[in-house]
């Protein structure tokens, strides 16, 4: 299985000739959904999800799995190709055996309202959580980590590594992140996460 971070919290995972695409979205390359065979989406925000680029992805033949609320804006114009998911969900995708754990977006602050939000476990092996710190009810071995975001804080972050305990974080959810803070972040989170981690430039892969 080969890993491609894209921009942001978008992910290319490729195996056995078959491409799975997680959350393509607006601050993600333009090309980041084309070819997949497979699109997964945690949720509706448009750092996430590009309505554009998912439908442009449908049309070349692409299927979709998701939640509802993104669900309802691409089903009516791809029948039968965009699939609801929630958490327990378990299906198959491009190959990959998924499973669904999550329910809802972390706080951003208490007077905005919560929207829903799910993680995707892919063979196993690679979680992929979203806007949440979720922990999976079954040991993870690569976390995919939201790094920096207005609903986070780096002490959150390196709690969430350390109650996941995975075998090796790989940083996403970092376009906001600058470069001035980046040594900030990678010193903490090497020194108190207490997991190997790698930062992968977008376009860079991880070979499992």
């Amino acid at each position: 299985m080969r890993l491609t971070k894209k921009k942001h919290s978008c992910v290319r995972l490729e195996k056995d000739g078959a491409t799975l695409v997680v959350d393509p979205g607006a601050f993600s390359e333009e090309d980041a959904a084309t070819g997949a065979d497979a699109v997964l989406i945690t949720h509706e925000h448009p750092d996430h999800y590009d309505e554009g680029r998912v439908r442009a992805a449908l049309a070349a033949g692409a299927e979709v799995w998701t939640l509802r609320s993104v669900a309802d804006t691409l089903s009516a114009a791809f029948p039968g190709r965009v699939r609801t998911v929630g958490h327990g969900d378990t299906f198959t995708a491009a190959g990959f055996e998924i499973e669904v754990h999550g329910e809802l977006h972390a706080v951003i602050h208490p007077d905005l309202p919560r929207v829903t939000n799910v993680g995707f476990l892919l063979d196993g092996t690679v979680f992929h959580p979203g806007d949440a710190l979720t922990v999976p009810e079954r040991p993870v071995d690569t976390l995919m980590l939201p790094v920096m975001a207005p609903w986070n804080k780096l002490s959150e972050v390196v709690d969430y590594v350390r109650e996941v305990r995975p075998r090796l974080t790989i940083d996403i959810h970092d376009a906001l992140l600058t470069d001035l803070a980046r040594p900030i972040y990678d010193g903490h989170l090497a020194n108190l996460g207490g997991a190997p981690r790698e930062r992968l430039s977008p376009g860079a892969a991880h070979l499992f």
